[in-house]
């Protein structure tokens, strides 16, 4: 499996960036969904079911980090469209799980 990372400097309020060898995507904030579990976002690029990811997330209120690793578990969509990505995180720590919690539970939906 690769490891691709995203990164943004502000969820929900600027774009986030997703590295990978062959692929660099910019998203806009619209595209991004944080959940309590996970992440969703649309890519014009599909990513393959199992593609292990790691995330690092900022909260706009006080900057601070949450890293999280997981992996895609669905990837919906064709190449006109673009794709509907949804990446599972896995082996959360406790307070990774509570910083993501409110992260996920401020943003607007």
């Amino acid at each position: 499996m690769s490891a691709r990372r995203i990164e943004s400097v502000g969820p929900l309020q600027q774009h986030v960036t997703v590295d990978a060898r062959q692929t660099h995507l910019s998203l806009s904030p619209d595209a991004v969904v944080i959940r309590p579990n996970g992440i969703e976002f649309r890519s014009a690029a599909p990513f393959a079911p199992w593609t292990e990811m790691t995330v690092t997330l900022v909260s706009p209120r006080d900057n601070s980090k949450v890293r999280c690793n997981g992996v895609v578990v669905e990837c919906r969509g064709d190449r006109h469209t673009g794709y509907n990505v949804s990446m599972l995180f896995t082996g959360l720590s406790r307070q990774s799980q509570e910083r993501l919690n409110t992260l996920a539970y401020a943003a607007p939906r």
